[in-house]
């Protein structure tokens, strides 16, 4: 099969994709544990650099971080989606100053489970 025959997602699909993303980026900017798990799967994972430094495991990395840094109250964002098919998709989130006070791009891997989108993989890497 082409990559032209596959199906795309429709509008409501990019946009309950963009809402997952933005939940997630107001998690971070509030510091909100709670509101970021409502943007992963239960058993997603994290890989990244932060610095020089390999984090590597599941996503509760993200929500000890996050629990030891804060709020990113001064947090920018800019969310692309990359590709999407009927039940997957990818997309990049470029942000600068997190709680930390480091730029950064993550790489969100999501899912489409019973009908919601939910970040089933994250990769990272803080500049």
């Amino acid at each position: 099969m082409a990559l032209s025959d596959q199906k795309n997602n429709n509008v409501q699909d990019y946009q309950d994709i963009i809402t997952v993303l933005e939940n997630y980026t107001e998690g971070l900017k509030s510091g909100s544990v709670g509101q970021l798990q409502l943007s992963f799967h239960k058993d997603a994972i994290m890989y990244g650099y932060w610095d020089e430094y390999l984090v590597e495991g599941g996503v509760s990395n993200l929500y000890d971080s996050v629990a030891k840094h804060g709020a990113a109250s001064n947090i920018k964002t800019h969310i692309d989606i990359l590709h999407t098919t009927d039940h997957i998709a990818l997309a990049r989130i470029m942000y600068e100053k997190n709680a930390a006070g480091k730029d950064g791009m993550d790489y969100h891997a999501l899912i489409k489970v019973e009908g919601k989108w939910k970040v089933i993989s994250k990769l990272f890497q803080t500049f």
